[in-house]
Parts: structure tokens; sequence; C-alpha cells
């Protein structure tokens, strides 16, 4: 590769390129744009501690960063550029690098997140017109900002998916800035230094496409019969979600090459008629997800608040707002009495991932069982969750929690989890110990053990396992009975139809994937 060229005079404008949710070089359009330009171009990372001090965040989500910001910078180095990282706020950050080297652009993408992101866009909006520097953001997803109505959103996804995928720019001309900062620890951000971290899932452009190959070459082709247990789901998910919400990969990328491998796989002619069909379906399902990813981004890019708000204000005061602590203790702990949900909340916290029934699960069982608010069970979540994506992640907990009021009611029931997706028992004894010795048969309900068969399994109920509690029956029962009451008014119903019209889905039942030549419709 020749040599890059060396940086113009100190007071020549550069043009900054302000990475955030999108840590990658191939398929970035503020990236490549920037190099367009002709101009020196800046590689700007920022963290900014009050973001990294806000209730959502946690030291996995800065571990996965680190990673990235580590594989972004080898491959910036490949083409000529750096990464200057900063620490301290953005408009701070920008000011100062404005001094020394004059800023003529910045590009972005356009980010979806939560209000803090929301009003610190607009606060560096208001700083860009202030000094007369552009700021070009660049979208990177199916999400479409200033969206008038949902009407036709849907063939939109669909033309954006299909745009040609950039590659990464074959040269950086860099600017002439000083050395960056060190990268922060999570002690320096205010973030809890003490966990055990050894099992969350690693960062980084590079990995996220070894994780891409492997999905659609190997592990992927069990993917819709296997999704939905918490024992299969390990290995035939994408394992994606992560390297998505911090834009190792963009949606682009990821759909076209699931679009390429599925008509490679249509086109096969010899070969097990079996493994072909099973890959067809897998995938074709697989390209539906990533549709209902940026379905439920949209939602928050058109109302931002919808991460501490009810959308059906019909919802308001439905549940406590102070949750209750020992409930909220017992749910976070894994300690319910439940299998499953204890399972599924001490395997999150360990390794920072769940397949997607699971979430649901854990989520009705909180809000329904538990009778818990979803704000700060949301919270808990964002905070374990690797993958946290924050448009998607307080709409599911809404829609999960009942308080859309377009969705249906969903209870799970935490004993049919485990006779359905657990039977014998593997995951759950990987996750609760104390079960190790429970027969198979009692295993979704423990607590059912007679005496004799507690002592023979080292397992007695209240002692090295909790009892149940809430009964199942009972709460899923009044939660019904209070979500009918609270859905059922004249009120509630009007303002289901203007929740819809804002936030619902307009795809026909006649669904799309990869690899079809109709892939949605845009109208109801």
């Amino acid at each position: 590769m020749p040599s890059p060229p060396k940086a113009g005079p100190r007071f020549t404008t550069m043009q900054v390129v302000w990475f955030k949710r999108d840590l990658r070089v191939s398929d970035h359009r503020a990236l490549h744009a920037a190099c367009q330009s002709g101009s020196p171009v800046l590689c700007l990372y920022v963290f900014e501690p009050e973001l990294w001090q806000q209730p959502d965040a946690d030291a996995r989500h800065l571990r996965f960063v680190h990673d990235s910001l580590a594989d972004l910078q080898e491959r910036l180095k490949e083409r000529g550029g750096r990464l200057v990282v900063r620490v301290g706020d953005i408009i701070s950050v920008l000011t100062d690098l404005h001094k020394q080297q004059p800023v003529s652009a910045i590009h972005s993408h356009e980010e979806t997140g939560t209000l803090w992101t929301y009003k610190r866009d607009l606060a560096v909006g208001r700083w860009a017109r202030e000094n007369r520097i552009a700021w070009h953001e660049h979208t990177q997803n199916g999400v479409v900002r200033r969206l008038q109505q949902r009407d036709g959103w849907a063939s939109q996804w669909h033309q954006r998916m299909s745009e040609p995928v950039l590659p990464g720019p074959h040269q950086i001309r860099p600017a002439d800035t000083p050395a960056a900062d060190e990268l922060p620890g999570a002690s320096a951000l205010g973030l809890d230094d003490t966990q055990d971290l050894s099992r969350i899932q690693r960062g980084g452009e590079t990995r996220a496409l070894e994780t891409l190959n492997t999905f659609l070459r190997q592990r992927g082709r069990r993917y819709e019969r296997e999704l939905s247990s918490p024992v299969t789901a390990w290995n035939s998910c994408s394992r994606l979600s992560a390297h998505l919400a911090w834009g190792n990969i963009s949606i682009p990328q990821l759909w076209q090459a699931v679009d390429r491998r599925l008509r490679s796989v249509r086109n096969t002619r010899l070969g097990d008629r079996q493994k072909i069909a099973d890959w067809t379906s897998a995938l074709k399902a697989y390209g539906e997800r990533l549709h209902w990813h940026c379905h439920f981004m949209q939602k928050l890019e058109d109302q931002p608040d919808l991460q501490q708000v009810n959308m059906h204000t019909a919802c308001d005061g439905l549940r406590p707002s102070e949750p209750d602590p020992d409930r909220l203790a017992a749910w976070t702990a894994g300690q319910t009495g439940y299998p499953m949900v204890d399972a599924c909340m001490r395997c999150v916290r360990i390794t920072g991932w769940l397949n997607f029934r699971m979430r649901a699960m854990v989520v009705s069982f909180a809000s329904y069982h538990l009778w818990l608010d979803w704000r700060p069970t949301s919270l808990h979540l964002a905070r374990m969750f690797t993958d946290y994506e924050p448009g998607i992640h307080y709409n599911q907990f809404q829609m999960q929690s009942g308080t859309t009021g377009i969705s249906t009611v969903r209870i799970y029931n935490p004993i049919k989890q485990v006779t359905d997706h657990d039977p014998t028992g593997t995951f759950l004894r990987e996750w609760v110990p104390e079960l190790l010795l429970v027969p198979d048969e009692f295993l979704a309900e423990p607590h059912l053990m007679p005496l004799h068969v507690q002592q023979a399994s080292n397992c007695i109920i209240g002692e090295h396992y909790p009892a149940p509690i809430v009964d199942h029956r009972t709460a899923s029962a009044a939660a019904r009975t209070r979500m009918r009451r609270i859905r059922g008014t004249a009120d509630a119903r009007q303002e289901r139809e203007s929740v819809f019209d804002r936030h619902g889905s307009r795809r026909r039942p006649q669904r799309s994937a990869p690899g079809n030549s109709r892939h949605s419709r845009g109208s109801r």
C-alpha cells in the first residue's frame, strides 16, 4: 500500500468524523463522505463521562467499546488514518479541536438513542450552527428521521437495505492533531469495575465479520427451529446483536449478506434436500428479524420519550411507580423460586446475553406476575445486555408489559417454558446449581418435591432454593383481569387507534424475506 499523504498546513480546515455507535470502517457513510471531500480527516471518538454515568450504562458495554475501538484503530491505520480518542463532553472537545485546526464539517451517522443522546445531539447542532460548521448526519439503517407517517415505511426500509454497501476507504488523509487520550477504565467513568466480564461477548468489526460467516455457513441452519430454547439458541442464533448495537456491522451489510446466501442456497440443484430446506427457512426467518429490528427503533425515533413514558397513556398508574423492593431484588438476583426465570437472570448477569423468548419471558414475569413497573426493570436489563439497543429495548419492554395498547397481552407461563424448552435441565442446572440433583420431573416446580426427594436432592425448598415468590396461576389471573379492565374502556380503545397510526406495523400478512422480488408493501 502506498505511503499516506502528509497532512497539510496546520490551519488547513479539516473534516471530523464523529464515531458513536458505528465502530467500523466498512459501509460507513460518514467516513466515506469525509474522505471524498479531499480535506484532512480527523477520526474522533469521545468518551462522554456524563453518558457513561447514566443509569443504563455498564462496564460490559465499555469493554465491548474498548474492543471495538482497538479493532477500528488498526483498520484506520491500514488506510493511513488514525483514531483520536478524547474524554470529556462533546461540545468542549469540538471547541478545543476547532481552535487547534479549523473544522469545516462534522460527519456522523444518525443515532436513535436515549433521551440523553437526543438532547446532546440538539446541543451539538446548536454549536455547529453558531460556529458555521456543517454537520452531516448520514443514514446507516432503516430508521427514517422526521417520518411523517408509518404508511410506506416498509418500502422505504427495503430501499435502504438495497442501496450499495460502501467498502472501507482505500486511503485516509489524516488531520494534523495532537496525541489521543488514553482509553478510560470503568472506574474512571464511574462504573462498577469489580465484575467478572470473562464470559461477556467481545467486540470489533473483525469479530463481527467472523461471526457472520460462521452463522451463514455453519451455525444458522437450524436457526428457525432452535432460536427459542436457551439450550440451542447460543449456537443457532446469529450472535450479531451486540455487533449491530455498537455498529461493528451495518444492517444493510447484514441484510445483503443474508440475501446472497439465500439466493445461493435456492440455486443449489444438487445435495441434501433437507439441508437446503432448513437453510431456506432459517434465512427467511432471520431476514424478517432484521426488518423488525428497525421497526422497533423507528418507534423511539418518532417518539424519543418512550424510554420514560407509557406508549398508551391509559396505562399510566397501572403499576406502582415505586416497585416492591423485595420482589425487584428477587427478580434481579434470580431468586424467585421459578427455575427458568432464575436461570435466565443469573445467566444474563454473567454472559450479557439471552435469546429473545427468554428475554420476553423474564420481562413478562416481572411485569405481570410480580406487577413491577417496566421502567426500573428495563434499566436493570439495559445494564445487563451487552447488545443493549435503546430503540429495541424500551419498546420491547413496553410491548411485553402491555403498555403499548396495540400489542397482544402475553403472559408467559414460567413452568411451561421449562417443559417446552429445557425438560432435562441442561440450561437450568448450569445456572441454578441448587437444582443439580433434582429429578427431571420436578425441575419446573421444585417446590412440589416431597420432603424425602428434597433431602435426597440436597435441595431443601426455603433453605437451598426459594419457594415461589408468587403463585403463578393466581398472579397471572389477577394480571389478566387488570389488563382487561384498563384496555376495555372507550377512551383506551380510542387512543389505541392513534397509537397504531403512529407506531403500528404496516406489514401485510404475506411477509417477505431476502431473496424475494417483492419484499414488503407500504400500505395497510
